[in-house]
């Protein structure tokens, strides 16, 4: 399953590399193939160029969203299109080495594992800023949680055709993929690689896109944030009591004035930006349960299109079938 937005450029040449994926595991495996593109509301040539991609050696679903509902939304659209079987979830850009596909189905079907993930190596290539918010945001959603995301951790994973089932049938319409993919349980492991450089095309993930997928999958998947506010909270009245008996016992003893207004002035703007702050952390998880009472659906299908590979080429496979 792969989700698209605006990826054009790199889309031919993905789908050319999962052709032969899908050759080398109906050769080797005897595995019937298929690959679903979801296309999240792409403003380039994207979905019409997957309408022109040839099912050699594999089936091609493309599904159409009828705007961009966002990564997750597509990643859901992809698994409910998904016939049954294993699923593969991986990006449209390149990024995820489609040579890696066969490792990861052999870990499914010789290991028994039902959840096969893919973390990067390394982030030597990234700003020491960025690894450092990567390395808070790992630290902040797994506090406290009794299942943990794995850090660095990526949407390239393999799921066996049980574990598949199971994230279709949860309710829950705030979805974080990585999360949830932990939550289910199931035998899992974890294989490291190293992403490619991106050949075609432009990354749609800026700084600012980056923030509120973090937001979200914070607060779609953990309680921490209320936690920390708790935890502050806590700590400001105790250092608020603190202070106050402090001026209280040299007051009394010293016969010491009060401070003035300098001091109650930055006193109540620490303490009005405080509260606002937590008032903004607890808007969020409101907004997620408006969001889940409302009951709207997650994505709405513009188009959807099927094309099987020819019938000689399904002869000799079994009835396993992978969903790329």
């Amino acid at each position: 399953m792969v989700p698209l937005h605006n990826e054009a450029a790199s889309l031919a040449r993905l789908h050319g590399q999962l052709i032969e994926v899908a050759q080398a595991l109906g050769a080797k495996r005897s595995l019937a193939c298929e690959v679903v593109y979801v296309d999240d509301g792409s403003s380039d040539d994207t979905l019409a160029i997957t309408r022109q991609l040839p099912a050699h050696g594999l089936d091609v679903q493309v599904v159409s969203l009828s705007r961009n509902f966002g990564k997750e939304a597509a990643l859901l659209a992809g698994l409910d299109h998904a016939r049954l079987g294993a699923v593969l979830f991986m990006d449209g850009d390149g990024q995820h080495p489609t040579a890696l596909i066969e490792t990861l189905v052999g870990h499914w079907l010789d290991g028994g594992y039902d959840v096969v993930y893919t973390a990067k190596q390394h982030r030597s290539n990234e700003s020491v800023t960025r690894r450092v918010l990567v390395k808070g945001f790992y630290l902040l959603v797994n506090w406290g949680a009794r299942t943990k995301i794995p850090e660095d951790a990526g949407d390239f994973r393999l799921l066996s055709p049980r574990a598949a089932d199971a994230l279709r049938h949860l309710p829950e319409r705030n979805r974080f993929f990585k999360g949830l993919s932990s939550w289910i349980g199931f035998r899992q492991i974890r294989i490291d690689y190293q992403p490619a450089r991106r050949a075609d095309g432009r990354t749609n993930w800026n700084v600012r896109s980056l923030i509120g997928l973090s937001i979200d999958g914070l607060t779609s998947f953990s309680v921490a944030p209320l936690r920390v506010a708790t935890l502050l909270g806590a700590v400001i009245a105790l250092v608020a009591f603190i202070y106050g008996a402090q001026i209280v016992y040299e007051t009394l003893v010293y016969g010491e004035r009060v401070p003035g207004y300098p001091s109650l002035f930055v006193g109540v703007m620490v303490l009005g930006g405080m509260q606002l702050i937590m008032l903004g952390v607890v808007g969020e998880y409101i907004g997620k349960i408006l969001n889940e009472i409302k009951g709207r659906p997650v994505y709405f299908v513009a188009e959807h299109a099927v094309r099987l590979r020819e019938q000689n080429e399904q002869s000799g496979h079994d009835t396993r079938t992978a969903a790329e």
